[in-house]
């Protein structure tokens, strides 16, 4: 179904700023699938817009140019299912959509006092335990027909800039990594 609808949306998928968000999205989810294999005990996250991406995360950026030239030169390859990755905020987004209506459709109709509401509880549980288990593979699915996409076509990168910034708490440093791409 999500494929069938994702064929229907084919006119906006292709417009060009969507595309392209949507291709630096595969390319930022190929990188840190790359970067997790080479990196022991990864910790980033990510955030792409059309004209790039963003890594959060404190890596060398000579691993990051490694990575990022592996993961688009993989997907050229037809490796486009690096383009998926389970952490990705669709799946996140998926699943905190899908429970707070299954945590609504298990207290609707409930009556005023918390003697119901805790009845319900059980129900509620049900529910919501079951949606994160279809959130998974909805989420995947989503990110595969709508928000990343594994063709990287021409997309080139031209640039990865770096930048530390001071975190509120701690007195760490955060890397932040550009990606900037073109074309696409």
């Amino acid at each position: 179904m999500i494929e069938y609808m994702s064929l229907l949306a084919t006119p906006v998928l292709n417009v060009p700023v969507i595309r392209r968000v949507r291709r630096n999205h595969g390319l930022e989810h190929a990188t840190i699938h790359v970067l997790s294999r080479k990196v022991k005990n990864l910790s980033m996250a990510g955030r792409s817009t059309a004209r790039g991406f963003y890594l959060y995360g404190n890596v060398a950026t000579t691993e990051v140019e490694s990575a990022v030239n592996e993961a688009l030169n993989r997907m050229r390859g037809g490796e486009h299912g690096l383009a998926i990755h389970p952490n990705c905020g669709t799946g996140l987004v998926t699943a905190g959509l899908l429970t707070s209506f299954a945590a609504m459709a298990g207290t609707a109709g409930a009556k005023p006092g918390l003697a119901d509401r805790i009845a319900r509880l059980p129900s509620v549980v049900l529910l919501t335990m079951l949606s994160l288990v279809v959130a998974q593979p909805l989420g995947l699915s989503l990110q595969q027909h709508f928000t990343t996409l594994g063709d990287p076509g021409t997309l080139e990168v031209t640039d990865i800039s770096r930048s530390e910034f001071p975190m509120p708490l701690g007195g760490q440093r955060m890397t932040v990594h550009f990606v900037r791409t073109r074309a696409g």
